[in-house]
């Protein structure tokens, strides 16, 4: 941290997200690793029971081909932390399974108060600056398929579940606030896939007003995750020697922000006031009046907006 950050953060202390979710059940819907994974650690931490799914085991790796996460470690994480994990080897392209793993949940539990839409998997996919006539028409279309007909498939088999008991919440997790996506994402099946959520967001919210529930879509800044930390060639702990590479990377953020958001929302009595908005985990930590794991609270989108779109005078330390 600079010493301007230093000078921030003064007073500040690390302070988490709040809020007992003991005896609530969640899933969490593509938790193998990075935001997902935090997610469910965080819920976790509360008390909730979490339901961890993604394709990645112990015994087989997913596309993604990652072994070194799994939701075997995920679930561990979520114990570890004080609540209970459950592991549930899960396509949620294959309707089958997804019907299969909420029929489980029910029958286990008989209910299901948190959904936690964060299946992705298509970093590799991207090709950004490329005209949509030259893409990998393959890669594009499974970006459709990884990013929004995962998220479909999964609410039309949990939201019977979940509108049981009011109260219920829904977040759709994806990459960039509905303002900062009018900004076009260098790629159309990327930009199309991103904004999705949004609108998944905003319909289910009508659909669950007279069940109580709600719905969100909710994206993390710029997210320092395994794939991102491998990426620079550092690690969570030296996060800031990719500074020189990437200048940017300056307002990274944990995914432990994000974690924070959920829980701070899942466990909030008066969260109806969100249903159909595009969250930040930014925005989240300001409202909830929590921080990032290193005491910071880092305004991705506050600062893309206003320095690197806006042409304003500051730097990334202005927005931690």
């Amino acid at each position: 941290m600079t010493g301007h950050q230093e000078q921030r953060a003064a007073g500040r202390t690390d302070r988490a997200g709040t809020g007992d979710l003991t005896g609530r059940v969640a899933l969490v819907a593509g938790a193998t690793r990075g935001a997902g994974r935090a997610m469910a650690v965080e819920l976790g931490r509360a008390g909730a029971l979490v339901y961890v799914t993604g394709r990645t085991t112990r015994e087989r790796v997913s596309e993604v081909g990652r072994p070194t996460e799994t939701i075997e470690q995920t679930a561990e994480l979520v114990t570890a932390a004080g609540g209970t994990g459950i592991a549930v080897p899960t396509d949620h392209l294959e309707p089958a399974q997804v019907k299969a793993l909420i029929e489980r949940i029910d029958e286990e539990q008989g209910r299901l108060d948190v959904l936690v839409n964060s299946v992705w998997g298509g970093d590799r996919l991207i090709e950004f600056d490329t005209r949509l006539w030259d893409l990998d028409l393959d890669n594009g279309l499974r970006m459709f398929r990884l990013g929004v007909d995962t998220h479909v498939i999964t609410s039309h088999y949990a939201l019977p579940l979940l509108i049981r008991r009011p109260g219920g919440l829904v977040v759709e997790v994806t990459d960039g606030t509905a303002a900062f996506n009018r900004t076009y994402r260098d790629n159309l099946c990327f930009d199309l896939t991103k904004n999705a959520p949004h609108r998944i967001a905003f319909g289910l919210a009508a659909e669950l007003t007279e069940y109580d529930g709600t719905a969100v879509s909710l994206t993390p800044g710029f997210l320092r995750s395994e794939e991102m930390l491998d990426h620079f060639g550092v690690t969570e702990e030296t996060w800031r020697d990719a500074i020189a590479k990437e200048p940017h990377f300056a307002i990274a953020e944990s995914p432990a922000l994000i974690a924070r958001a959920v829980r701070a929302l899942a466990a909030d009595p008066d969260k109806r006031r969100w249903t159909g908005q595009s969250l930040s985990s930014g925005r989240l930590a300001k409202e909830y009046d929590f921080t990032d794991t290193d005491g910071s609270r880092p305004d991705c989108f506050g600062y893309f907006e206003d320095v690197v779109f806006g042409g304003q005078d500051g730097t990334a330390a202005d927005y931690r």
